[in-house]
């Protein structure tokens, strides 16, 4: 059966207050300054305890902000009344901001039953999580039913086929496919049901034959996506899928509209899923949930790293015409992001020795001895850079310390906790 939509909607534009010329909001640029300012304080604390005898003590830090999670925690809730946000706990699973968002009655998305178990450990009620990963190992899926997690996605007939024989008590929402070029880190190749894979009529069918449950929905635009307008046919496309699954007998209730929210495009984001959740899911009894991650950590987290050796790049001349420079993090630690998650990071000075000011173009490398470590490849800058300066980047809270290493033994970066929010610490405790 082919896909019903309804007249697609015309995208428009937010009528928050936006910088255009960065997507950034009056009330985002404050809040970055705020966090900006607190963790470059703590990195500094971190620099001046470093001693030349303790190797440790010297190693890279990541200082992270549970005011800037508070606020994007409220930003979700101001912008999206309807969507019940389910943190991904695998964009950055740091213990604090788990009990932060816990504590902050917010759900969880969780990818494998050790996720699970972490949250659930904050105190968090099962009905809270949804166990977000469309094809599951059998021995979690049954543990997860076991600790009362039974909400979980799908989009196989294999993992249907697994339920149906060791977790049929699993109440599923059958991921679609839908058009995820927006976004830089696209998902369809390997998640959501239909052509050239199974198609979601084909998966309800069979679970109504094997009496499963189907309870609703989900889509995925991509993560970090730059194409607000994506939710607007991916919630028409479910709308129509609702409407299959009525003919089939069953009672949906719900619509979960993944990730893939950034933070420079949030508001316009929200102002598209909004509009078309008015037109094709205007009941308020359909419950909408969403699975932001990096929307929530991306902008809390600071990293600092040493420079640990540099060298001038020559011409035939023997004349400077750039400089390469290593530092104590990179592609196996927490600047994994620049490869695994497509982030572009541009670093600048914390701590620098020369006073001197010159343009240059800098290559940045890692600690290990592979080469491939290159998380900057170009980038101009007019502070010269020497041995033993320190440089930050920003924008480190997503998919960053889960997917470091110690490859070569390298340690990971230290990391810190500061909150640039009062209520934020009163909920941690810290007040």
């Amino acid at each position: 059966m082919s896909l019903e939509l309804s007249p697609p909607l015309t995208p428009r534009s937010s009528s928050t207050s936006i910088n255009h010329d960065t997507h950034e909001t009056y009330e985002c640029r404050v809040g970055r300054e705020k966090t900006l300012q607190i963790a470059l304080k703590k990195a500094n604390e971190h620099v001046d305890a470093a001693n030349i005898d303790d190797y440790m003590s010297q190693r890279a830090c990541l200082v992270g902000d549970m005011g800037e999670v508070y606020r994007q925690h409220k930003r979700w809730k101001q912008n999206l009344p309807r969507v019940t946000p389910h943190y991904a706990v695998k964009c950055n699973p740091d213990p604090v901001v788990l009990r932060l968002l816990a504590n902050l009655e917010a759900h969880f998305d969780c990818a494998s039953m050790p996720e699970i178990e972490t949250v659930l450990a904050h105190g968090v009620h099962p009905t809270k999580i949804i166990f977000a990963h469309p094809r599951k190992e059998i021995s979690q899926a049954r543990a997860a039913i076991k600790s009362g997690v039974l909400r979980m996605t799908t989009d196989s007939e294999q993992d249907l086929v697994n339920a149906r024989d060791y977790f049929p008590e699993a109440e599923f929402l059958v991921r679609i496919s839908t058009d995820d070029s927006g976004s830089k880190c696209q998902l369809g190749s390997k998640f959501g049901a239909g052509e050239p894979f199974d198609t979601p009529q084909k998966l309800l069918g069979m679970g109504k034959e094997w009496g499963l449950k189907f309870t609703g929905v989900s889509f995925h635009i991509g993560s970090n996506s730059s194409d607000p307008s994506a939710f607007i046919k991916a919630v028409a496309n479910s709308r129509a899928i609702f409407n299959y699954a009525a003919e089939l007998g069953y009672d949906f209730k719900v619509l979960d509209v993944g990730g893939g929210f950034t933070n420079d495009l949030f508001e316009e984001m929200a102002d598209h899923l909004n509009r078309a959740l008015a037109q094709y899911f205007p009941s308020p009894t359909v419950e909408i949930i969403g699975e932001p991650g990096r929307f929530y950590v991306g902008s809390a987290y600071v990293l600092a790293a040493q420079v640990t050796g540099t060298r001038d790049v020559k011409d035939p001349f023997e004349r400077v015409v750039g400089c390469q420079y290593d530092i104590n993090e990179g592609n196996y630690g927490l600047l994994a992001s620049t490869i695994s998650d497509h982030q572009e990071v541009i670093p600048q000075v914390l701590r620098k020795r020369d006073p001197t000011y010159a343009p240059t173009t800098y290559r940045v490398f890692g600690p290990t001895c592979d080469a491939w470590d290159n998380p900057v490849d170009s980038y101009n800058a007019s502070d010269k850079i020497s041995y033993g300066d320190w440089v930050y980047f920003e924008g480190m809270g997503a998919y960053t310390y889960p997917c470091a290493t110690e490859f070569n033994g390298n340690p990971k970066a230290k990391a810190y906790h500061v909150s640039s929010e009062m209520e934020a610490s009163a909920r941690l405790g810290w007040a």
